[in-house]
């Protein structure tokens, strides 16, 4: 790797890369008792705690309506459960289930201990620079720029602030009222 990089290049090789690792991660799925948008859904739970359909869907980046079908069916399948909203009685708290974690702990497993094996083929110095790039891809993914940008400008400023204040909040028990959705119009 003594050649110069074109930096231009990076976006577009990043992107690869990253693709690339996420199809080889998603291959080594155990059980695929649910899809990868449940999945997704079901991890969200897992890592910032109980919280709204409107929360979780934001969080997920998805609008309501199509998240309402994914709790449904994650309900459906004793993934997830449904308690009435502490404040709100028109909303509901979405948590994970014991067989939602077990899942949750299922498909984790499988990707690390692929994963494991592949860094133990790495040199130490390798799986340090691998380290610091956590980091950094972490810093990109948390961007303040992370919002999509055809959405309507009220939701750009809404949506950092309800998923970095209500997931939170809602894992301590502390659940706002839901935040307001603005749908653009056509």
């Amino acid at each position: 790797m003594n050649e110069i990089y074109d930096v231009d290049r990076l976006p577009g090789d990043l992107s690869l890369v990253v693709v690339r690792l996420a199809r080889r991660l998603r291959g080594r799925r155990g059980a695929k008792s649910v899809s990868l948008t449940q999945l997704s859904a079901l991890s969200t739970l897992h890592h910032e705690g109980p919280m709204t359909p409107g929360a979780l869907a934001m969080a997920e980046r998805v609008q309501p309506p199509s998240m309402t079908r994914v709790i449904a069916s994650l309900a459906e399948l004793g993934m997830v459960k449904r308690e009435p909203h502490p404040t709100d009685g028109r909303q509901a708290i979405v948590s994970l289930a014991a067989r939602g974690a077990d899942a949750i702990a299922e498909e984790l497993a499988a990707r690390e201990e692929w994963l494991s094996r592949r860094l133990a083929e790495l040199t130490t110095e390798e799986r340090d620079a691998l380290h610091r790039v956590v980091g950094i891809m972490d810093k990109i993914i948390h961007s303040a720029d992370d919002i999509d940008e055809n959405a309507p400008r009220a939701v750009d400023e809404i949506a950092p602030r309800a998923v970095d204040e209500i997931a939170p909040r809602a894992a301590m028990g502390a659940v706002p009222p839901p935040v307001p959705v603005i749908v653009p119009v056509a």
